[in-house]
């Protein structure tokens, strides 16, 4: 591709990551990569663990850690554990998860809204839940949040929760409203992104002191490739994967499970720069849940996007 013609692909690419940064799709884009310049270490929250800790807690089953009757909006969390250098990622870390109900109550008798979840090898973690509910704290209500013990392999246990944006509760919250020290709760305030399922979806990356693997996905690289979009997400018998290359290379598309297992290769050859489209019809055995779209360029994994079978 000439010059001229490759810096008006690239240009078009920009535009391009701009309007897919609107799907809640896109686990991570080019500005929310961690480089090591803003890879902070997540903190602990004011509050700690509370008192509505219930032990014990039983792992969480197909990523989902409300049942679906139950009441509520329906919520995806998901990301990655990081070492403290974001260089890598840590697979096997444990995660205890617990939250109120709509309503704001806990289940302080058994175990509904908790559980257990572990990273897979590629330091990945997902769950579906609800919102969680307000519930009065002194005179002024808690904001909304999710309560997460994240224990790394040999490691500390980090406790902590995470809140999200737009709460009218955060400003006056002891422990959400704090923005510096050990318990700035900055980086743990995400946003929540409604899906075209009508869910909400939102990103928490988590960086602590852990030995991991390299990084093996790394958006720096967007200006090898990019996975423009893939839809229709979710999906139930056929999703087309839209994506870029942008140099002479050998192209791999494949989709992995949350485990991290590989599950389908949808295209490996060499391409030249240029757009690309491919279907994938999975068989119709194939778990409902969570997958992961991959595309790598000369074996180096350059992108990836989040999608959801039903």
């Amino acid at each position: 591709m000439k010059k001229d013609n490759r810096r008006q692909f690239l240009k078009n690419t920009s535009l391009s990551l701009l309007s897919v940064a609107a799907f809640p799709t896109i686990l991570k884009s080019a500005s929310s990569a961690v480089p090591v310049s803003i890879c902070d270490q997540s903190t602990l929250d004011y509050y700690g663990q509370g008192p509505f800790y219930t032990a014990n807690a039983p792992s969480i089953q197909n990523n989902q850690l409300a049942d679906v009757n139950e009441v509520g909006t329906r919520i995806i969390i998901s990301g990655q554990v990081y070492n403290l250098q974001c260089s890598e990622v840590i697979p096997n870390t444990e995660i205890d998860i617990w939250h109120a109900n709509d309503a704001g109550g806990y289940d302080n008798t058994g175990y509904n809204l908790r559980g257990k979840t572990t990273t897979n090898s590629q330091g990945f973690y997902v769950f579906e839940s609800i919102k969680p509910g307000l519930y009065l704290n002194g005179a002024t209500f808690r904001p909304s949040h999710i309560h997460f013990k994240i224990t790394p392999p040999g490691f500390s246990t980090l406790i902590t929760q995470l809140y999200f944006q737009g709460d009218p509760y955060i400003p006056t919250d002891a422990a959400a409203s704090m923005t510096s020290g050990s318990f700035d709760a900055t980086n743990r305030i995400i946003p929540l992104i409604p899906n075209s399922n009508g869910d909400l979806e939102g990103t928490w990356d988590i960086v602590i002191d852990g030995d991991g693997v390299p990084v093996g996905t790394n958006n720096i690289h967007l200006d090898k490739g990019i996975i423009y979009s893939a839809s229709p997400n979710p999906f139930t018998d056929h999703i087309e994967i839209n994506y870029g290359v942008f140099q002479k290379a050998k192209v791999a598309i494949s989709v992995y499970d949350i485990r991290g297992q590989i599950v389908a290769t949808l295209d490996d050859r060499m391409l030249d720069p240029e757009k690309y489209f491919v279907s994938w019809k999975p068989h119709s055995n194939l778990p409902s849940g969570h997958y992961f779209i991959s595309i790598k360029i000369n074996d180096l994994q350059v992108h990836y996007i989040k999608v959801i079978r039903q």
